[in-house]
């Protein structure tokens, strides 16, 4: 037996190359607002998560560029030592005001925040539960911890009732969420989460990398949706939605904050985020700050596709973002479903196990306020051919 036996015989990409069916790392050649270009091909982009269509801003683009000249293209350094530049300091104390929390720490990705908080906070004889359809990032933060881990079922209160009631009540706890699920596109029971919490002194982090920006009147995510904001312990956010950026952050007390800085080893041992990424960031934030009507232009997007969706036969699951699944079931016809699109120019991510459920193979479907109704229409039309060529609806 050799260690790289395991590589030898995974031959599914293979597979699916062969068969002209492989979707996974297509190398786009040029980005143009809500349209890409793959292999000379014009495609019409519903796959990115570019929600608040701010990749291309000019604002946004000019400030990268000026960072660029001021500070180089990297830091070469953890910001821990030589990494911290004055800009980073400004974005957190820009994204503490924004999230109306005491303080804020910016990481270099998203995963590497959830790695970080999560690992760093939970430690042996403490406790961990997370709902079972949580972000991979969020998986393995929970494996990096020392505490002990428990799921319950998809957003239900009976069952995270259950496993807490089950606990010693003098144990620490910390309930962890996503706030928008990345594959299904619904939302996390907050409410219900914070009575369960509140019950049980239980602490609640939220992973709200796809709300943010786009939930809540003020665009401050899933909890302000639904008006828990204070009785959310931690939010983190990603920079690679909503900020059309790169990074991670986590908001919440100055002190727990303050604790996670000095001993989160993804941050502590890792470059800290490019000067260009920041400026993107600071400049993201005023927009989403400043253009409300984004978001408004996001959710008139949203109800249309999810309706003509609905209209045309197709399961889309309980959504209730710009995240819209077109579930399919069977993983053989979503890839089919997947190319078809791709031949008549439409960019879609088919979705199998593990990310989703065996036998929930679907069509992950994301949408940009800068989607023009030319655009929407022409996706809706393929969509339906190509449903109906297939057998689908």
């Amino acid at each position: 037996m050799s260690l790289f036996d395991k590589c030898y015989r995974f031959t599914r990409a293979e597979e699916a190359q062969q068969m002209g069916i492989y979707p996974y790392f297509t190398p786009i050649e040029k980005v143009q607002g809500n349209r890409v270009k793959i292999k000379g091909q014009d495609v019409i982009m519903v796959g990115s998560n570019n929600y608040l269509g701010l990749i291309d801003h000019p604002k946004v683009m000019e400030a990268a560029k000026k960072a660029v000249d001021t500070y180089g293209v990297a830091t070469c350094g953890s910001r821990f030592l030589n990494g911290t530049l004055d800009i980073h300091v400004e974005l957190e104390e820009r994204l503490a005001r924004f999230m109306n929390k005491e303080s804020a720490l910016a990481f270099s990705t998203g995963f590497q925040t959830n790695q970080g908080v999560i690992s760093t906070l939970v430690q042996k004889g403490e406790v961990i539960l997370s709902d079972e359809m949580v972000h991979a990032s969020i998986i393995d933060a929970c494996r990096l911890s020392y505490g002990q881990v428990f799921k319950f079922k998809h957003n239900d209160m009976e069952d995270l009732e259950k496993v807490l009631s089950s606990l010693d009540k003098d144990a620490d706890k910390l309930i962890v969420v996503d706030g928008v699920f990345s594959m299904e596109g619904d939302l996390a029971d907050l409410p219900g989460i914070v009575k369960c919490a509140q019950k049980y002194d239980a602490k609640i982090m939220v992973d709200d990398a796809h709300g943010i920006g786009v939930m809540g009147k003020n665009g401050r995510g899933t909890a302000e949706h639904f008006g828990v904001e204070d009785d959310i312990d931690l939010i983190m956010g990603t920079f690679s939605k909503s900020f059309a950026s790169l990074g991670g952050f986590v908001v919440g007390e100055q002190k727990v904050i303050s604790y996670i800085k000095h001993f989160a080893r993804s941050l502590i041992f890792s470059a800290s985020i490019t000067p260009a990424s920041v400026s993107t960031v600071l400049a993201t934030l005023d927009v989403i700050e400043n253009e409300p009507e984004r978001r408004e232009r996001l959710w008139e997007i949203t109800e249309k596709m999810r309706n003509s969706f609905q209209s045309m036969g197709y399961e889309t699951g309980p959504t209730e973002s710009a995240v819209i699944p077109v579930i399919i079931g069977n993983d053989e016809k979503a890839f089919m479903l997947w190319k078809m699109l791709r031949e008549q120019g439409i960019f879609t991510n088919p979705v199998i196990f593990p990310a989703v459920p065996k036998g929930n193979a679907l069509i992950r479907t994301s949408y940009s306020a800068t989607h023009t109704d030319e655009e929407l229409d022409t996706v809706i039309e393929w969509f339906k051919e190509c449903g109906k060529i297939l057998g689908i609806i």
